[in-house]
């Protein structure tokens, strides 16, 4: 049963193939998250979102938790679940967007994960396991909604 559970956890927290590939896995979990979004996320009523997203952070911590015993480092690159956490987080408040806006929350998201500023490399550094890993996309996220918000305002 542990191997079975080792095998779930790591498909999970590699969003399967994703977080596999060979160059850039965060993008990647990233990109899967916001393409999948239009058809698994969005169209779902906001409370229903919200209990996705607690859903990810549960599972997701638990996942990130057991890959990071599994490969022997702490936060492995190839663990992208947090990615989609974020990645949803991030547009949480919108029920449709244009592929515009959808790429500026992408990017948005991605240069807030990467660039790690306050408070969300704080986070990153003082929370630790699958929680930590989870939470530093969360907080990435805010600020990324942030703009996107002000995006969707513009256009």
């Amino acid at each position: 049963m542990p191997a079975f559970l080792d095998r779930v956890a790591s498909t999970i927290a590699t969003l399967g193939p994703f977080g596999l590939l060979p160059k850039a896995p965060g993008t990647w979990g990233s990109l899967a998250a916001v393409v999948a979004a239009p058809w698994l996320f969005m169209p779902l009523s906001f409370s229903l979102r919200v209990l996705v997203l607690a859903g990810v952070l549960v599972v997701g911590t638990w996942a990130a938790a057991r890959a990071e015993r599994l490969f022997g480092r702490k936060d492995p690159g190839c663990v992208v679940v947090d990615e989609l956490l974020g990645q949803w987080l991030t547009l949480l408040p919108f029920a449709a967007l244009t592929p515009l806006q959808l790429a500026a929350g992408f990017v948005f998201f991605r240069v807030a994960d990467i660039l790690k500023p306050w408070p969300v490399r704080t986070v990153e550094r003082r929370v630790p396991g699958g929680l930590g890993v989870m939470l530093d996309d969360a907080v990435a996220a805010l600020p990324a909604a942030t703009l996107l918000w002000l995006v969707v305002l513009l256009t």
